[in-house]
């Protein structure tokens, strides 16, 4: 292991000065990877200050966010989807046509977002489903209608983030979530306990922070957009609607967000029979599950970088670029989920005080011994999850979504989902459930791996080339700073 480390580390050194290597993928993916750390640092935050309340309110708060995403992942990843387009209107030397694409993302997430309050009316249904206990039921139901009020403008923050991140301006996007962020920290503290002269609303508290920090972020990333720089260069507040190029960013960009909403759907599922096995196995599953995104969230940052370069490399016809940029991402994406993953196997007792509750002792006395063991199942399938994020993402930058999609689909429900009924149904307990979690990911690494490695991706394009032939610079595009 310390001889691949080292052979890693060195080709990364040589590579880091060359288009398609690691100083290119760093500039751009640190602050995609901070912002997607910050996120992690929120939510985990968030958990943390719910379960010193009560181990409900943090597993109830786990639920309702995985229900929350599995229709706001489909909305979210569509509209952010005119990321790629904006990248290669960006290589294709195509500035006046960055606005355009990013508006009809735009007109796409202000429908669906008030569309979304539709759901407020069966959230009680949809719970109940879930067969958890009456207590548990009503605090996810609490938090779930919290939640339908942030959606606009969650879709709204990933549309407006596009015109910012396939520009390669990343930065900005960092400081559209950093802000955001910072509001829905502040106010958890505040609405959750009853600091400052607010009531303590508990759970109600998160989510209604969660609808403050999210809208803040939406106002802040239209405001920046429309800036007169942004207009002049990038026709950024040209939002009339184009039906052709509305139905080019449907065509790629409802496979990618169905990707998300499927991809979601599979883990809450997972996530709720899991529920039934009993309430300590939810909340150990609930605390395993938030420190993963410690190692998720910031590869599916490097991820989106990776996508973005992509794209911007593909609009330049350079293919050959494009894909020495994955692999420069794949080095770095192991090295990173091997950190992580030693820190799951080194520290899981430290990290699973971080969420100790005194509420209920005997509980806690419980569910503490379940999560060192659920965070072994955690670092094996990191390194594996590293992989499928570097190559999906890069296949996502070219256009490749359907496939994409298609496999994550196949894959999910006889491999991951359906066992963990039958775990369920037949009592096979906890390990056999995140043993179907972890043969999932792997054969999603390797198929995604196997296609990325068939080249069909490098003449797959977005944009309609026909309208950009012969506009493409010679070289890299100058990335904006912000």
């Amino acid at each position: 292991m310390a001889a691949v480390s080292q052979q890693m580390i060195s080709e990364i050194e040589k590579d880091r000065f060359t288009p398609g290597g690691t100083r290119e993928l760093l500039q751009l993916a640190w602050p995609l990877v901070l912002s997607n750390s910050f996120w992690t640092m929120q939510v985990t935050v968030d958990r943390i200050l719910l379960g010193w309340s009560s181990s409900d309110d943090m597993a109830a708060s786990t639920a309702g966010t995985w229900l929350f995403w599995i229709p706001v992942a489909l909305l979210q990843n569509t509209a952010g989807y005119a990321t790629t387009f904006v990248a290669q209107y960006t290589g294709a030397g195509q500035p006046h046509r960055v606005g355009p694409a990013v508006w009809q993302a735009i007109l796409f997430s202000v429908i669906t977002g008030l569309a979304f309050l539709g759901f407020l009316p069966f959230i009680d249904s949809i719970i109940a489903l879930g067969g958890h206990s009456p207590r548990l039921q009503k605090l996810e139901t609490i938090f779930c209608e919290c939640l339908c009020f942030a959606a606009l403008p969650f879709v709204l923050t990933a549309a407006v983030s596009s015109f910012f991140a396939g520009r390669g301006d990343s930065r900005t996007v960092l400081l559209i979530n950093a802000v955001g962020l910072v509001v829905n920290g502040v106010l958890d503290y505040a609405w959750i306990f009853g600091h400052w002269g607010f009531p303590a609303m508990g759970i109600a508290g998160a989510g209604w922070a969660t609808v403050a920090g999210t809208s803040v972020s939406a106002v802040l990333a239209l405001a920046l957009m429309l800036r007169a720089r942004h207009r002049a260069a990038y026709d950024s507040a040209d939002w009339r609607f184009n039906g052709a190029l509305c139905r080019r960013l449907m065509k790629f960009g409802l496979p990618n967000g169905l990707l998300g909403a499927l991809d979601v759907l599979a883990f809450t599922v997972f996530f709720f029979l899991v529920g039934r096995l009993g309430e300590v196995e939810f909340a150990a599953s609930s605390i395993a599950l938030t420190l993963n995104m410690i190692s998720f969230l910031p590869a599916f940052g490097l991820g989106q970088a990776i996508s973005v370069l992509v794209g911007q490399r593909l609009g330049e016809n350079r293919p050959d670029l494009a894909e020495r940029t994955t692999w420069t991402g794949l080095w770095l994406a192991f090295i990173y989920m091997s950190v992580v993953a030693g820190i799951y196997l080194l520290m899981p007792d430290a990290l699973t005080r971080l969420f100790e509750s005194d509420e209920d002792p005997a509980k806690w006395g419980q569910i503490a011994p379940l999560v060192p063991f659920l965070l072994r199942f955690i670092a094996v399938y990191s390194l594996f999850d590293g992989v499928n994020l570097v190559f999906s993402f890069a296949l996502r930058g070219a256009g490749d979504t359907r496939f994409v999609t298609t496999v994550a689909v196949a894959l999910a429900w006889p491999v991951m989902v359906v066992p963990t009924w039958a775990v369920c149904a037949y009592g096979w307990g906890l390990t056999w459930a995140w043993t179907f979690v972890t043969t999932y990911i792997l054969l999603l690494a390797v198929v995604y791996w196997l296609r990325f490695r068939q080249r069909r991706w490098q003449s797959m394009r977005v944009i309609d080339m026909k309208l950009t032939s012969g506009a493409a610079p010679s070289g890299a595009p100058e990335r904006e700073r912000p």
